[in-house]
């Protein structure tokens, strides 16, 4: 039988916005990351552990949070997800205020020097935590998709990342103003909490339920022992087929596919993230405040890319030739990225811009669209496994790099967005067999 059209369709607006708070809260600690790490006693391998952390724990939950999506509704496990991100954030808060007592002291040739102390023990419970009920993403691009036809679906999710960029663009520079303080990097932490605070009161205040899986029927009572105390209810009673398994997404035309390009590009991303704020303090000497503008210029310029560029070329490009080019533009990004002259990596976010501005939006509307209606959450939960894998490997990885090559880890980033490049020519000829079969 054909899949059912999405519900009528909510405000974009709410999850925009929800989207836009959300980044700007976790974006405002970004620029003071590597600062705590290292006061607290770690080196580049603890801080690629801290970032890993997240993704770990994530691999575990986005799924899991996916398939609770299709059938308690997007809006249930959105509130959930970020719950968590609040308390991890007030978890996070404790670090800071424990006194750096040494637990564990390493002096080895190939994980480096480093302590583990107490704060660095509570911060990868937070970052656990977080990792753990983070579906954040998944679900609002399965919410996304849910409110999207074939025409908007690729406009819409642009329109995400320009939430999340301008989240971007926000959060940093009030790190680089926050940290001139004399609370230093606590202020920063506070205020991602309470906008993480806030973010959560505006899941439960103004975002309208996209998944019809998800709205109670009328005058249903609600009992205790579901997911934020709602019912679990058989979505196959209300939507024919709705909310198949894991084993059945992997098996529709494309997916399995999407996935995997999906992590290789994200792979490429997170040897960047880990490997960069470290080439900017120690190679190019960068302060606090200078990582923070390099990181609002980066993400204002993605604003222009996702938003008006990206919607005047979806009108005459397929999605598919946009992730081609923008893999292509990539790997030429990570190569300017090992330059020590700082002219030549602000021309190498121009083109960050450029290429993760038209292919990542287009990739995740082709994921969206490769999951369909039916398993639109499992697949957003299996993407968010994906980058969680890519994130693990690729933190982790990085900073053990970064301590043999130095800038040379950025060539791993360009060996890895170049064999994107190169399977991504198949994907016009997956996304045409997609189309016949719908």
């Amino acid at each position: 039988m054909p899949e059912p059209h999405p519900p009528s369709n909510p405000a974009l607006a709410p999850v925009l916005l929800v989207n836009f708070i959300g980044t700007m809260g976790f974006s405002i600690v970004l620029p003071f990351l590597v600062f705590m790490v290292t006061r607290f006693g770690g080196n580049p391998l603890i801080y690629g552990l801290v970032g890993a952390t997240y993704p770990i724990f994530q691999f575990f939950g986005a799924p899991v949070l996916g398939r609770w999506s299709d059938r308690f509704g997007r809006k249930r496990i959105l509130l959930l997800s970020q719950a968590g991100t609040f308390l991890s954030w007030v978890i996070f808060c404790v670090a800071l205020t424990l006194p750096v007592t040494p637990l564990l002291v390493v002096d080895s040739a190939v994980l480096g020097q480093f302590t583990l102390t107490l704060p660095l023990v509570v911060i990868f419970i937070a970052r656990a935590l977080d990792g753990l009920t983070g579906g954040n993403i998944s679900v609002a691009n399965a919410y996304v998709a849910d409110i999207s036809t074939d025409e908007t679906r690729n406009a819409n999710f642009g329109k995400m990342g320009v939430a999340s960029n301008l989240g971007l663009i926000l959060g940093p520079a009030m790190a680089s103003l926050l940290g001139l303080t004399a609370l230093g990097e606590a202020l920063p932490v506070l205020a991602a909490t309470a906008i993480s605070l806030v973010a959560l009161v505006m899941i439960a205040a103004i975002l309208p339920e996209s998944n019809i899986c998800g709205v109670p029927a009328p005058g249903s009572a609600s009992r205790s022992g579901g997911v934020l105390g709602q019912e679990p209810r058989d979505c196959m009673k209300t939507v024919e087929g709705r909310g198949g398994s894991t084993r059945e997404a992997l098996k529709q035309p494309g997916v399995a596919f999407i996935l995997l390009l999906n992590f290789l590009i994200l792979l490429s991303f997170n040897f960047f993230y880990t490997a960069f704020p470290v080439h900017a303090v120690t190679n190019l000497s960068w302060t606090i405040v200078e990582i923070g503008m390099f990181f609002s210029l980066l993400s204002f310029l993605m604003v222009i890319m996702e938003g008006p560029v990206l919607s005047w070329l979806s009108k005459r490009i397929e999605e598919a030739w946009l992730v081609v080019a923008g893999c292509f533009l990539l790997g030429t990004t990570f190569l300017f990225m090992q330059s020590f002259r700082v002219e030549i990596v602000y021309l190498g976010a121009v083109f960050f811009a450029f290429g993760n501005g038209i292919m990542w939006p287009s990739l995740v509307s082709l994921v969206a669209h490769f999951g369909g209606v039916r398993h639109q959450g499992v697949v957003q939960g299996l993407a968010g496994s994906a980058g969680s894998l890519a994130g693990v490997i690729g933190l982790i990885s990085g900073g053990i790099a970064f301590g043999v090559l130095g800038a040379g880890t950025f060539l791993i980033s360009a060996g890895f967005a170049y064999a994107s490049f190169g399977l991504s020519f198949l994907l016009p000829g997956i996304e045409r067999k997609v189309r016949e079969a719908a």
